[in-house]
Protein backbone atom coordinates (compact mmCIF):
# COMPACT_ATOMS: atom_id res chain seq x y z
CA UNK A 1 0.00 0.00 0.00
CA UNK A 2 1.23 3.46 -0.85
CA UNK A 3 0.76 5.59 2.24
CA UNK A 4 3.23 8.44 1.71
CA UNK A 5 3.83 10.06 -1.68
CA UNK A 6 6.34 12.70 -2.73
CA UNK A 7 5.12 14.97 -5.55
CA UNK A 8 7.90 17.24 -6.81
CA UNK A 9 6.41 20.34 -8.42
CA UNK A 10 7.45 23.39 -10.35
CA UNK A 11 5.03 25.81 -11.99
CA UNK A 12 4.43 23.61 -15.04
CA UNK A 13 1.20 22.04 -16.25
CA UNK A 14 2.84 18.60 -16.08
CA UNK A 15 3.53 19.07 -12.36
CA UNK A 16 -0.13 19.98 -11.83
CA UNK A 17 -1.08 16.79 -13.70
CA UNK A 18 1.16 14.75 -11.39
CA UNK A 19 -0.56 16.15 -8.31
CA UNK A 20 -3.98 15.65 -9.87
CA UNK A 21 -3.11 12.02 -10.66
CA UNK A 22 -1.97 11.51 -7.07
CA UNK A 23 -5.10 13.06 -5.58
CA UNK A 24 -7.38 10.99 -7.82
CA UNK A 25 -5.61 7.65 -7.49
CA UNK A 26 -4.30 7.77 -3.93
CA UNK A 27 -6.95 9.67 -1.95
CA UNK A 28 -5.87 8.23 1.41
CA UNK A 29 -2.14 8.84 1.03
CA UNK A 30 -0.16 11.51 2.85
CA UNK A 31 1.06 13.80 0.07
CA UNK A 32 4.12 16.01 0.31
CA UNK A 33 4.65 18.57 -2.44
CA UNK A 34 8.33 19.35 -2.91
CA UNK A 35 9.56 22.44 -4.73
CA UNK A 36 13.27 22.70 -5.49
CA UNK A 37 14.73 26.20 -5.79
CA UNK A 38 18.13 27.26 -7.04
CA UNK A 39 18.97 24.69 -9.66
CA UNK A 40 21.05 25.59 -12.68
CA UNK A 41 19.54 27.90 -15.26
CA UNK A 42 20.80 28.98 -18.70
CA UNK A 43 22.63 32.04 -17.36
CA UNK A 44 22.64 31.19 -13.68
CA UNK A 45 19.92 33.82 -13.14
CA UNK A 46 17.66 32.09 -10.63
CA UNK A 47 20.51 30.47 -8.74
CA UNK A 48 22.58 33.65 -8.71
CA UNK A 49 19.68 35.81 -7.55
CA UNK A 50 18.97 33.34 -4.77
CA UNK A 51 22.62 33.23 -3.71
CA UNK A 52 22.67 37.02 -3.43
CA UNK A 53 19.60 37.16 -1.19
CA UNK A 54 20.16 38.24 2.42
CA UNK A 55 18.15 35.26 3.72
CA UNK A 56 18.44 32.41 1.21
CA UNK A 57 15.88 30.19 2.93
CA UNK A 58 13.30 32.99 3.10
CA UNK A 59 13.91 33.81 -0.57
CA UNK A 60 13.45 30.12 -1.48
CA UNK A 61 10.20 29.96 0.49
CA UNK A 62 8.96 33.08 -1.29
CA UNK A 63 9.73 31.60 -4.72
CA UNK A 64 7.95 28.38 -3.78
CA UNK A 65 4.79 30.04 -2.48
CA UNK A 66 3.10 30.36 -5.91
CA UNK A 67 3.66 26.66 -6.60
CA UNK A 68 2.35 25.77 -3.15
CA UNK A 69 -0.69 28.03 -3.48
CA UNK A 70 -1.59 26.31 -6.76
CA UNK A 71 -1.03 22.89 -5.20
CA UNK A 72 -3.21 23.71 -2.17
CA UNK A 73 -5.95 25.02 -4.45
CA UNK A 74 -5.92 21.78 -6.46
CA UNK A 75 -5.88 19.66 -3.29
CA UNK A 76 -8.88 21.61 -1.95
CA UNK A 77 -10.85 20.56 -5.04
CA UNK A 78 -10.36 16.96 -3.83
CA UNK A 79 -11.02 17.87 -0.19
CA UNK A 80 -7.45 16.81 0.58
CA UNK A 81 -4.62 18.30 2.58
CA UNK A 82 -1.00 18.37 1.49
CA UNK A 83 2.30 19.06 3.19
CA UNK A 84 4.77 21.36 1.45
CA UNK A 85 8.54 21.41 1.50
CA UNK A 86 11.21 23.56 -0.13
CA UNK A 87 14.70 22.29 -0.95
CA UNK A 88 17.67 24.19 -2.34
CA UNK A 89 19.80 22.75 -5.12
CA UNK A 90 19.58 20.70 -8.27
CA UNK A 91 16.04 19.30 -8.78
CA UNK A 92 16.90 15.65 -9.53
CA UNK A 93 19.41 15.42 -6.71
CA UNK A 94 17.05 17.06 -4.19
CA UNK A 95 14.18 14.75 -5.19
CA UNK A 96 16.36 11.66 -4.94
CA UNK A 97 17.66 12.78 -1.53
CA UNK A 98 14.06 12.86 -0.21
CA UNK A 99 12.60 9.91 -2.13
CA UNK A 100 13.70 7.25 0.37
CA UNK A 101 11.43 8.74 3.02
CA UNK A 102 8.33 7.96 0.93
CA UNK A 103 6.57 4.92 -0.53
CA UNK A 104 6.51 6.42 -4.04
CA UNK A 105 7.33 9.50 -6.09
CA UNK A 106 4.85 10.91 -8.60
CA UNK A 107 6.11 13.50 -11.05
CA UNK A 108 5.28 14.97 -14.42
CA UNK A 109 7.08 13.97 -17.59
CA UNK A 110 8.81 17.34 -17.76
CA UNK A 111 8.60 20.81 -16.36
CA UNK A 112 10.03 24.27 -16.50
CA UNK A 113 10.97 26.17 -19.62
CA UNK A 114 12.54 24.66 -22.72
CA UNK A 115 15.83 26.34 -21.84
CA UNK A 116 15.76 24.84 -18.34
CA UNK A 117 15.07 21.39 -19.75
CA UNK A 118 18.00 21.68 -22.15
CA UNK A 119 20.44 22.86 -19.48
CA UNK A 120 19.23 20.94 -16.46
CA UNK A 121 18.42 17.73 -18.32
CA UNK A 122 15.49 15.44 -17.94
CA UNK A 123 14.73 15.44 -14.21
CA UNK A 124 12.00 12.83 -14.55
CA UNK A 125 14.37 10.45 -16.32
CA UNK A 126 17.09 10.89 -13.68
CA UNK A 127 14.65 10.34 -10.84
CA UNK A 128 13.07 7.32 -12.56
CA UNK A 129 16.44 5.66 -13.10
CA UNK A 130 17.90 6.32 -9.66
CA UNK A 131 15.02 6.39 -7.18
CA UNK A 132 15.11 3.96 -4.25
CA UNK A 133 11.29 3.79 -4.34
CA UNK A 134 8.75 3.30 -7.17
CA UNK A 135 8.29 6.29 -9.46
CA UNK A 136 5.06 7.08 -11.26
CA UNK A 137 5.40 9.37 -14.27
CA UNK A 138 2.10 11.20 -14.88
CA UNK A 139 1.21 13.09 -18.02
Amino acid sequence: MIAQILVPMDDSEMAQQALKYTLENHPDAEITVLHVVGGPSPLGGAATALALADDIEAAAEERAEKVFDDARELAAEYDAEITTEVQLGHPARAILDRAGDFDAVVLGTHGGSLADRLVVGNVAQKVFRNSPVPVIIAR
